[in-house]
């Protein structure tokens, strides 16, 4: 079989599902379509609408096979999401929407199981950010379910199984604040015995290994051929890390953007002394690797600022919010980042919504909360943005100004896409990275940075 050129990467995130074509000997998006990826009420819980996705991405996968050819299948999701799979190989429930809260009590409980920061560098996180929380909900609200799951796989092999008929984990997703997984080691923590779910989880392989051809069923709905091999799939922040991983040989920082801001930096010890108070992490690469890690749900503060009204800044807009210190100070979102203890307000005048001057404030808000989890997790290196951010000069020029250190972009629309495109090939030409350079003054911009620091309590 001729190496694959044509890559199809399955794309959920927290706020879009997506289907992206990418060219293997370009590193190029031929095409993108997406859906919102709506959260079903229920019930018997808030879940993910995965037949609806389901439906999207076979038509979707039948279209770029018809248009441009399809040669492989990745898949690329959202962490703290796990899928119970029955003996017939359907969900044995609804897959649970990682936002649901639990009951003080279930909490507790919880708690009192739950392994030490030590051992699996998880923090405690909200809700069922870590997919252990959530499986001891799920079975202690469901007495039978245990008995009726077969298998549990994480996000990304769901719809591999889906795919392909096989079950597996990838070791970047089950090292993804799971609690499950012990990065240090690469082994399971002490909690898939205290639940009973050993033998459960499926087999955990790594991102770039084939899961398996297509079924007969997914060849005929689609027209790709029989025997279209599927990657294991990886977590996507992880995602846009791995270029990085095989290209670069020195320290480096990776900024991830999307609902999610997840900082990363690739540096030797560089995953001790992190403080899980701060949201601050241990990640898994896809070389198995600890990746020292810290995160906050940038890309939704965004939207619950900008109220859907965003406005390019003009350079007058930029200059007054710098000029008056007009700025947003943490957090927006209190249940995640490193300030889960402050409660947004504005400094100086609050911008109007709808208005350049909010879209500056926010995006300098946004830089300097990236810039707290960057020294959070001891950045070093050129810093890589991927993702919408990437093309925010605001937010680049703040990051480059409080970081000192130079900042590169990629231009891939999603660039979680090229990442899990390479994991099927691509080693010798990494995606090209464009430095980027300001035109704002620097020291005008550490300035209102420092005012920010001293009034966000930041160190």
């Amino acid at each position: 079989m001729t190496a694959p050129r044509h890559i199809a990467v399955i794309d959920i995130g927290k706020t879009n599902a997506k289907l992206a074509l990418v060219d293997l000997s370009t590193l190029t998006e031929m095409a993108v379509v997406t859906r919102p990826n709506i959260v079903q009420p229920g019930p018997p819980y808030p879940h993910y609408d995965v037949d609806g996705h389901w439906a999207f991405l076979l038509d979707a996968l039948a279209q770029f096979h018809r248009e441009h050819r399809v040669d492989a299948i990745s898949v690329t999701t959202h962490g703290a999401c796990a899928a119970l799979i029955d003996t017939n190989g359907a969900l044995a429930a609804p897959i649970l929407d990682y936002e649901h809260t639990y009951p003080a009590e279930a909490v507790d409980a919880y708690d009192a199981i739950k392994p030490d920061f030590a051992q699996t560098g998880s923090p405690k996180l909200a809700g069922g950010l870590n997919i252990g929380a959530q499986l001891h909900w799920l079975f202690k609200t469901d007495p039978t379910l245990k008995g009726r799951t077969a298998k549990i796989v994480t996000y990304p092999q769901y719809w591999g199984h889906r795919l392909t008929g096989v079950t597996a984990t990838d070791v970047t997703s089950i090292g993804c604040h799971t609690d499950l997984w012990n990065p240090y080691e690469g082994t399971f923590s002490d909690l898939p015995t205290q639940l009973g779910i050993r033998d459960k989880i499926a087999p955990v392989r790594r991102p770039s290994d084939i899961l398996g051809p297509i079924l007969p069923e997914i060849s005929k709905a689609t027209g790709l051929a029989p025997d279209t091999p599927v990657c294991v799939g990886v977590h996507d922040s992880n995602a846009s890390l791995y270029p990085h991983v095989i290209s670069q040989d020195g320290p480096v920082s990776v900024v991830s953007t999307g609902t999610w801001v997840i900082v990363m930096s690739m540096k030797a010890g560089g995953a001790a002394a992190l403080d899980p108070s701060r949201d601050a992490l241990v990640n898994v690469n896809a070389r198995e690797q600890a990746v020292a890690s810290a995160r906050f749900m940038g890309g939704r503060e965004f939207e619950v600022i900008q109220q859907g009204q965003g406005v390019e800044p003009t350079q007058q807009d930029v200059s007054a919010v710098l000029d008056g210190h007009r700025m947003l100070l943490p957090s927006v979102e209190t249940g995640s980042g490193p300030f889960q203890r402050s409660e947004m307000q504005w400094h100086g005048d609050e911008p109007e919504v709808g208005t350049g001057q909010r879209s500056a404030a926010l995006s300098f808000y946004l830089a300097l909360m990236t810039g707290t989890c960057l020294k959070l997790v001891g950045g070093a290196g050129p810093t890589i943005v991927e993702g919408p951010f990437a093309r925010n000069p605001e937010f680049l020029a703040m990051l480059h100004a409080i970081t000192a250190r130079p900042v590169f972009t990629n231009s891939a629309v999603t660039g979680t896409s090229i990442g899990a495109a390479m994991l099927l090939g691509g080693d010798e030409s990494p995606p090209k990275l464009a430095q980027f350079e300001t035109a704002l003054p620097l020291e005008t911009l550490r300035t209102y940075a420092d005012l920010w620091i001293e009034l966000a309590g930041a160190e």
